[in-house]
């Protein structure tokens, strides 16, 4: 009820508009007939455009072939060909691009693993050697030398003179 005593204004507003300046309106109507006409005839030929786009997907796809000749299915035969080979480049390409970025990795974790290396041979170089203790004889093992490196003390035994001396 709203809305058409809206229509119902504008449209006696319009009227009246009209009315008052007949000059204005009359030689703009046939411009925008023809501009009405020109966007009704392209967005006709838009819609066939849009049509046969459809058309030909669809033979792409392997659909609606029933009606192809043999030159149209070599066509479309000869454009999924070109089209596979795109495709397959571009994946070459990214296989490619794949590996450079795996074998930086695999640098950069050697890399790593070096330094690591190095590190731990240089705390090992630097770090106070623990002490070792030499026994010499025999231990309850029966070996006849052993060293130990969880004593802090060293043992050496120095004796001058005969083996049998030494108790």
């Amino acid at each position: 009820s709203i809305f058409v005593n809206y229509t119902f204004r504008m449209e006696k507003t319009i009227e009246r508009y009209v009315k008052f300046s007949p000059d204005y309106f009359v030689p703009g109507r046939p411009q925008v007939e023809l501009y009405l006409l020109e966007l009704k005839k392209e967005m006709d030929i838009m819609v066939k455009k849009i049509d046969l786009l459809e058309v030909h997907q669809r033979k792409l796809m392997g659909q609606g072939l029933g009606s192809c000749s043999l030159a149209q299915l070599q066509g479309l035969e000869t454009q999924i060909e070109k089209s596979l080979r795109i495709i397959r480049s571009r994946k070459a390409e990214l296989y490619a691009d794949q590996l450079l970025k795996l074998k930086e990795k695999e640098r950069e974790l050697l890399d790593q693993r070096r330094r690591l290396r190095e590190e731990e041979i240089r705390e090992t170089l630097v770090r106070p050697m623990l002490p070792v203790t030499l026994h010499t004889g025999k231990d309850e093992t029966g070996s006849a030398c052993r060293m130990s490196k969880h004593s802090s003390e060293v043992e050496t035994d120095l004796f001058i003179g005969f083996p049998a001396t030494r108790l």
